[in-house]
């Protein structure tokens, strides 16, 4: 493991605090044409109590890290209802919003633990939307085929003082990469926490990790991610296990390994 992602003096990119944002290398998207292509990348608003990144996979399916379904003061679970998606919002107007149906993390994700590796790498999140969004609206990003890699990639992202429209950084660089972490230069602040970072092989840019954290290194900002290849396929099996049925009120939490031969589903009554 190299020096990067040795270091674990981790800031996990909150949603509430305050800082100054270094915002050098990136373009906001604030007219319709700078937009085009970049719709499924969305702001979600948690309970009114802060924001993060999301990214969608399919019409109906959001790709964020996991803290971000958690509020970070009680350490407890948003209700789905309490996320709302806002695909390609700009100064207060977004494509299409929808509120959240199912959200599904990794059993291994503890949110009250103290940042390290091992909580990175589970650090992921689906968020599976109560009406699907349109191809023509927002065309979903695929995952890359390819797991870690090196090289240039690109991040869109909304975060603290930009959190009003999509802020893309064009190129930044993978620093390092191995034992299921990713390491980038990528210009990250407070509320990019679940921002899709995009390789720049063949045409449309195809996610290859997704912002946990960061780390300070010599009083340089470097950006954490994880390799998504097993992540993504588990969340969205497990979804597939325990549906909810659009017409049915009740939603729930799912965890990976609570499906039916782990006890049943876990139902939460909406009021």
């Amino acid at each position: 493991m190299m020096r990067i992602l040795a270091a674990f003096l981790v800031v996990i990119i909150g949603l509430t605090q305050t800082v100054s944002a270094d915002t050098s290398g990136l373009r906001r998207l604030t007219d319709r044409e700078d937009l085009l292509g970049w719709e499924a990348i969305g702001r979600l608003d948690l309970a009114g109590r802060g924001f993060c990144t999301g990214t969608l996979i399919a019409t109906d399916l959001v790709l964020t890290a996991a803290h971000c379904a958690f509020d970070r003061r009680s350490g407890e679970p948003y209700l789905p209802e309490q996320i709302t998606f806002r695909a390609g919002l700009r100064d207060g107007v977004a494509i299409a919003e929808r509120t959240v149906l199912q959200v599904a993390t990794l059993p291994e994700f503890q949110p009250s633990a103290r940042p390290s590796p091992d909580r990175i790498r589970a650090d992921v999140a689906l968020m599976r939307l109560a009406q699907p969004i349109s191809v023509a609206q927002a065309d979903p990003f695929v995952l890359t085929q390819d797991g870690a890699q090196s090289g240039a990639v690109s991040l869109a992202s909304y975060g603290m003082d930009r959190e009003e429209a999509i802020s893309r950084q064009r190129s930044c660089q993978v620093l390092d990469a191995g034992r299921g972490l990713m390491a980038f230069d990528c210009d990250v602040t407070f509320g990019s926490s679940g921002s899709a970072v995009l390789s720049q092989v063949g045409g449309r840019g195809r996610i290859v990790s997704v912002i946990s954290a960061m780390v300070e290194i010599d009083g340089r900002k470097v950006a954490l991610g994880m390799d998504l290849t097993q992540a993504v396929t588990r969340l969205k099996a497990q979804l597939r296990r325990d549906p909810v049925p659009l017409p049915d009120r009740r939603v729930k939490r799912v965890r990976v390994g609570e499906g039916r031969s782990a006890g049943g589903a876990k139902f939460i009554k909406v009021d």
